[in-house]
């Protein structure tokens, strides 16, 4: 008997044969035993070559699909009939069921994520704005400035080390060398002391907050986070079935007298508020440091942005002043190096360091160990240092600039929060203007503005923006200012 397949055209016409066979077998519509037609007769059936009808055989036969029988001819293979069935065939359109233009498995397919995971938001990293001439986008780096003959060096040291040892796994808690280098950083410039053996290389700053969520948290346990605040934050604590709570933020940062009583976790930004920019005052510090001693609560201290200080003296950091062993302190270098390196860093609370180095273990085992090694390197031969302070040169003047403008020219309209540090500041829009227009007008400039809405939950917000001046020259910044300060009027005419 001939057997249905249906070719279209003169296309993969191998590929058309071999996915329809297969569905075939798959679905149970050829039966385990069924003695298919042989290649020179499916051939001549379907107008094709007896070379292609060969090769999808062929396929089939290595892949268990079919059996050969010397002398009987060619059989589909018994025992199939096992596969999980598919939904029904009235749920699928036709040629797909035939596996005809690629039919998507994954939407009839009876695997589904946990309920959760409907809650969570897609986390997208900062996206320049295609066809703009000046950006303002926060969260971007300038590579341009990093010594890469340098990280050449160092990375060719890690080569070297690796070259001389066998092929093994490593510490899950990341390489020594690397760890000493965050120690004495972090001692030496954030007042954080801690032995290499306290902390844990991670893969960024997010899978640092993934691992202390995933291990202090039960599903609907509640966790606070800042408001306004970091997106990327709520989606991970929501993802492992948290209660996401959003507590506004003043001039001295997270209110903790608005934070729930049942709380298990609280994520805080309190060096440079994100987006805002201030810090968290000393005494709104220790308040939160008692409140979460009281209710054996822990605290994630994202130390965001604290490379970059240009005024005041550094607050405390909250795992400086911890006595109870409740903050998990965490820090990247995404914002000193650029985002692609992917390492961050935490230094946990003693009582969660085998759990969480357990749980990175768990998850990957371990990151890169060339790179760590070439950034142990690069930190403790005084690179990293030297770039930093390099790097803090060039982001004084582009905030310079960039306030000059904000505090001058556009001062009737924008209504500038001056952080200590950071490589972005936030303006607030003097009323009745609206995010959407000033953006809309900006973008017919060629100039990119990014709004603030975003990063409310439920806080009364205030319109405004994020100036990030991490990608953009200083040099650069005057003329799309001057060009915004001249739209104004007219953007303000029409509201």
């Amino acid at each position: 008997m001939d057997i249905h397949i249906a070719v279209e055209g003169r296309h993969d016409l191998a590929g058309q044969i071999y996915r329809q066979l297969r569905a075939g077998i798959i679905e149970g519509r050829l039966a385990g035993g069924t003695q298919l037609p042989s290649t020179r007769d499916l051939a001549t059936q379907l107008g094709v070559s007896r070379k292609t009808t060969l090769d999808v055989f062929e396929r089939l036969l290595a892949e268990g699909f079919l059996n050969a029988r010397a002398g009987s001819g060619t059989f589909v293979a018994e025992g199939l009939q096992r596969l999980p069935a598919e939904r029904p065939a009235h749920a699928r359109v036709a040629h797909d069921a035939l596996g005809l233009h690629g039919s998507s498995t994954a939407a009839r397919s009876s695997a589904r994520a946990q309920p959760v995971w409907s809650a969570v938001p897609e986390v997208l990293g900062p996206q320049p704005t295609l066809g703009a001439s000046f950006d303002f986008i926060g969260g971007i780096t300038d590579k341009s400035h990093f010594p890469f003959d340098v990280w050449r060096r160092c990375v060719n040291h890690a080569l070297r080390v690796q070259s001389r040892g066998r092929g093994i796994y490593r510490d899950a808690a990341g390489e020594q060398e690397l760890r000493l280098a965050i120690a004495r950083y972090l001692a030496f410039s954030r007042a954080v002391s801690s032995n290499w053996e306290d902390i844990i290389v991670t893969q960024g700053a997010q899978h640092a907050l993934d691992l202390i969520a995933r291990v202090t948290l039960r599903p609907g346990d509640v966790a606070v986070v800042e408001d306004p605040g970091y997106p990327p934050a709520r989606a991970c604590l929501t993802a492992v079935g948290a209660k996401v709570v959003p507590v506004p933020v003043d001039a001295d940062g997270l209110i903790v007298s608005k934070l729930p009583k049942n709380a298990r976790l609280v994520y805080v930004t309190p060096s440079h508020q994100f987006p805002l920019g201030m810090p968290m005052s000393l005494a709104r510090r220790v308040e939160l440091l008692e409140w979460a001693q009281q209710r054996d609560a822990i605290i994630i201290e994202d130390d965001y942005d604290c490379e970059y200080r240009f005024e005041g003296r550094p607050m405390e950091p909250l795992k400086s002043l911890d006595r109870a062993g409740l903050v998990a302190y965490v820090g990247t270098f995404s914002k000193t190096i650029f985002p692609e390196l992917r390492v961050g860093y935490t230094v946990p609370p003693a009582s969660l360091f085998d759990t969480l180095k357990k749980a990175r273990q768990i998850g990957d085992w371990h990151g890169c160990s060339l790179t760590q090694t070439a950034l142990g390197s690069f930190m403790l031969n005084g690179d990293f240092a030297k770039h930093v302070k390099r790097m803090h040169k060039l982001y004084a003047a582009r905030r310079a600039c960039l306030l000059a403008h904000l505090q001058g020219g556009l001062a009737r309209w924008f209504e500038p929060i001056v952080p200590t540090a950071g490589i972005h500041l936030a303006a607030l829009l003097k009323a009745p203007l609206t995010e959407a227009a000033v953006i809309e007008a900006a973008r017919d400039e060629s100039i990119a503005l990014h709004g603030l809405a975003p990063f409310f939950v439920r806080a009364k917000q205030r319109p405004g923006f994020i100036f990030g001046y991490g990608g953009i020259e200083a040099d650069h910044i005057d003329a799309p200012l001057t060009k915004l300060a001249k739209l104004m009027p007219r953007v303000e005419s029409r509201t």
